[in-house]
């Protein structure tokens, strides 16, 4: 089993890596912020990013900090699939307890900030990305979740550049895959 954990900033495009491993490797995929959308949606509590980040706050404040973590890596143990994708990694004690599995890689990917706003704008993942200004999403970089994914990021083992185009970003997901094959 190969599990590609992928981390980076705010509409670096890790979405868009993660479908093409699904796509092209039949992988599944975990993400961290997919629990947190469950409980929102059960809770009918808007999907926004700042309800998103106080409902993980809450739940690490209350339950542990690998709260989350813990939760995708059962279900992880019992994935028959060869490739898993894990998205959205944000914290250290999401890289320590994923590190205790076999065929864990993680891969960082980045793009300029410019670029990553308008693919924030174009994408609307969150209720309030299509209102969200340039100052909006600079300022989004100085809450706690996104300050703590930088020098993270340095810790992966590959490192994606999403500054081209797609073709570019695949090529490079292909190259790491045939590594770790």
């Amino acid at each position: 089993m190969i599990i590609i954990g992928l981390i980076g900033l705010l509409s670096a495009g890790k979405g868009t890596a993660a479908e093409y491993i699904i796509d092209k490797y039949q992988a599944s995929k975990y993400g961290f912020s997919d629990s947190l959308r469950e409980v929102s949606r059960r809770l009918h509590i808007e999907e926004n990013r700042k309800n998103l980040q106080n409902l993980s706050t809450i739940l690490r404040h209350q339950f542990g900090e690998d709260i989350l973590a813990n939760a995708m890596i059962e279900d992880i143990k019992h994935d028959a699939h060869n490739y898993i994708v894990v998205e959205g990694i944000r914290r250290e004690a999401d890289i320590t307890y994923l590190s205790t599995l076999s065929g864990f890689h993680l891969v960082s990917i980045d793009a300029d900030i410019k670029t990553r706003y308008e693919r924030l704008k174009n994408r609307s993942q969150n209720t309030d990305d299509k209102v969200k200004t340039f100052d909006d999403f600079v300022n989004d970089h100085t809450q706690e979740p996104e300050m703590a994914i930088v020098p993270l990021m340095a810790k992966a083992e590959y490192k994606l550049d999403n500054n081209a185009d797609t073709a570019s970003l695949y090529q490079q997901i292909d190259s790491i895959i045939s590594k770790l094959k």
